[in-house]
């Protein structure tokens, strides 16, 4: 399978201080045919208003990663952790067997705007972590940035599932190269811009679900900011 899912297909919320667009059935939101894709839970992409938030809420077995586009979020959890993380900063969770957090724009006049990934780890009752890093542009710019991963590497994110997350920010008329392992899936997300697939046209929130083997390329017409996931194979609806 290859599909490409529009930004206007994915659901949708406003709570006046809150605006988020679900990838996948989350809160009121529920569509039977998106519940998942492989081992990834949720894709919200968020703006929240200044100085509001997420006040003290728990979680648990759960990988939660944090992609910040815009502006700045100050985090706070019962393991003692307190940041604030800005456009460029990436955030990883592990929930396990528990932990409470809360997430508040930490400026009083400037929009957040991050997307909030939910992964499902590959065991139960985890140690809960936390850690967040800065990646510069420099890092990202024409060329995929690893951002998390299973395996150990210097200077990326620990993950406890099979996956890896890269992106990176594509200038005009650059190109990359996408490739799919047997037994594998992927699922591609256009964080910004806008992009061409083998002549297929994504923009601002669309998505991309492959579950077969093969290699593409992807071609930025825009200044573009896209985010891969390498999964484990995937059965059944999205």
């Amino acid at each position: 399978m290859w599909a490409i899912r529009k930004s206007s297909d994915r659901g949708y919320a406003s709570h006046g201080w809150l605006e988020s667009f679900h990838s996948f059935s989350f809160a009121e939101y529920y569509d039977p045919a998106h519940m998942s894709f492989s081992v990834l839970r949720v894709i919200n992409d968020d703006k929240i208003a200044p100085a509001a938030g997420f006040g003290m809420h728990g979680h648990r077995d759960m990988e939660i990663i944090t992609y910040m586009l815009a502006g700045e979020l100050r985090h706070q959890d019962s393991m003692g952790n307190g940041a604030v993380i800005k456009a460029g900063d990436v955030q990883r969770m592990t929930a396990g067997t528990g932990v409470r957090h809360s997430e508040v724009n930490a400026s009083s006049s400037e929009t957040a705007h991050l997307l909030q990934i939910w992964i499902t780890p590959e065991q139960a009752d985890l140690t809960p972590s936390y850690e967040d890093k800065h990646i510069p542009l420099s890092q990202k710019l024409n060329q995929w940035c690893l951002i998390a991963s299973r395996q150990p590497h210097t200077d990326v994110m620990k993950v406890h599932q099979d996956i890896t997350l890269s992106a990176t920010v594509l200038m005009p008329l650059n190109s990359l190269n996408l490739k799919v392992e047997a037994g594998r899936s992927a699922y591609l997300h256009v964080a910004r811009g806008a992009i061409q697939i083998d002549q297929q046209a994504l923009a601002t929130g669309d998505a991309l679900m492959i579950t077969q083997a093969g290699a593409w390329t992807l071609q930025a017409d825009l200044e573009s900011e896209v985010l891969w996931f390498d999964l484990p194979a995937h059965s059944g609806a999205a």
